[in-house]
């Protein structure tokens, strides 16, 4: 592949979006917090700032309706459910242990109230009786949440119940967790205002958001606790300060202190130490390349999606980036076609690679085209 640099690009856009350069600033290892596997990334890089055991399968228990969360937040989209629906709780629903709503068994509740009392008060009881309304039985359910769990790419993951409730074959890590946060966040902004309600009151019983960085920390603005005696405590959370958002995921603390403790010290070490900046838009033009045998002599490449990069404070001035480009482009050329890639590294390590994409098809030439250029390409 060609190799072509992007130095003056990036230094206009660090000129024009950045502001004033600010020096380095040493970074430290990350805290040392008492958790099985822990893990905190960027919500827009999806970089990871710093962690422990993130491919380790684990129990998430509560954790898990994040999960559950997204399924029927597609089923809402999808117009297959609706907040305003009714949902009628089953005996099942009414017995399953743990954390509960309190809602009755045969009473017919709304989807929405279920879905407060899932999000907030972490119900047991109302997450069975939505996953009923939505698969028939929590076990299709739990099916529709692997099948999501695949196409979002949590490689690691196995769920075998709505709830968490422990299971040996229900498992998941810390980095697929945070991928069910990303996507929840950027998915279905209506609905993740939910994760930051401190209280929910239904049947005149009134439950608390046990996050308890909601409280502590006004950046924090979401997500989910879990505990179970197997699991241990747990929490994943996201904050938001200064348009930089974090994900942290917390996995088997020994107590609701330690995994408020351990994410507040993992969120502030993110936010001290780094920052994320937007190198190029996606379906922006970064370049263009000759496309043999082609109705067009050329096609403009880009990336997919936005490019985002996260790295330690006053370090951008040091990103150097490059594109390695295909050979040989021959006609056809299809629209979103990986044609090259784009490289960004940070003193000689690699921060990020993504494809180099068509951004609009190219239709093979005339017969004269193809021929004129079959024999330029002998010359090549």
């Amino acid at each position: 592949m060609k190799k072509i640099q992007l130095f003056s690009r990036l230094l206009l856009l660090f000129v024009f979006t950045s502001g004033p350069a600010l020096a380095a600033t040493p970074v430290p290892k990350a805290p040392s917090v008492g958790a099985k596997g822990y893990l905190v990334e960027d919500f827009l890089s999806g970089q990871a700032i710093a962690e422990k055991n993130a491919d380790q399968p684990l129990e998430p228990a509560s954790i898990t309706k994040l999960m559950s969360a997204y399924v029927i937040f597609r089923e809402i989209r999808d117009g297959s459910l609706a907040l305003e629906d009714k949902v009628r709780i089953s005996e099942k629903a009414w017995r399953t242990p743990g954390s509960r709503m309190f809602v009755e068994v045969n009473t017919q509740v709304s989807v929405a109230d279920l879905l407060k009392g899932m999000i907030i008060q972490s119900g047991n009881d109302a997450t069975v009786a939505l996953a009923e309304q939505v698969a028939g039985t929590e076990a299709s359910f739990a099916a529709l949440m692997n099948h999501h769990a695949r196409e979002l790419g949590m490689t690691h993951s196995h769920f075998v119940n709505s709830t968490g409730l422990p299971d040996k074959e229900h498992y998941t890590t810390a980095r697929d967790i945070a991928r069910i946060a990303r996507a929840l966040i950027k998915e279905f902004p209506e609905y993740y205002q939910w994760y930051s309600e401190k209280q929910f009151t239904y049947n005149d019983i009134t439950q608390y958001n046990r996050n308890k960085l909601l409280w502590r920390d006004e950046s924090v603005d979401g997500l989910k606790t879990g505990h179970t005696d197997s699991a241990g405590y747990c929490l994943v959370t996201s904050a938001e300060r200064d348009g930089m958002r974090l994900i942290s995921v917390v996995l088997g603390t020994k107590s609701e202190e330690a995994r408020a403790d351990a994410s507040q010290s993992l969120l502030n070490y993110g936010f001290r130490f780094f920052e994320t900046h937007k190198l190029y838009d996606g379906g922006e033009k970064l370049t263009s390349a000759r496309v043999w045998k082609g109705i067009s002599e050329s096609v403009d490449l880009g990336l997919a999606e936005t490019l985002y990069v996260t790295i330690p404070r006053g370090e951008y001035k040091n990103l150097s980036p490059s594109m390695k480009l295909q050979e040989r482009i021959i006609a056809p050329v299809s629209k979103g076609q990986t044609l090259g890639r784009v490289i960004l590294q940070l003193d000689d390590k690699l921060i990020s690679e993504k494809d180099l994409v068509a951004l609009q098809a190219v239709d093979e030439g005339s017969f004269w085209q193809r021929i004129v250029d079959e024999g330029l390409l002998y010359f090549e």
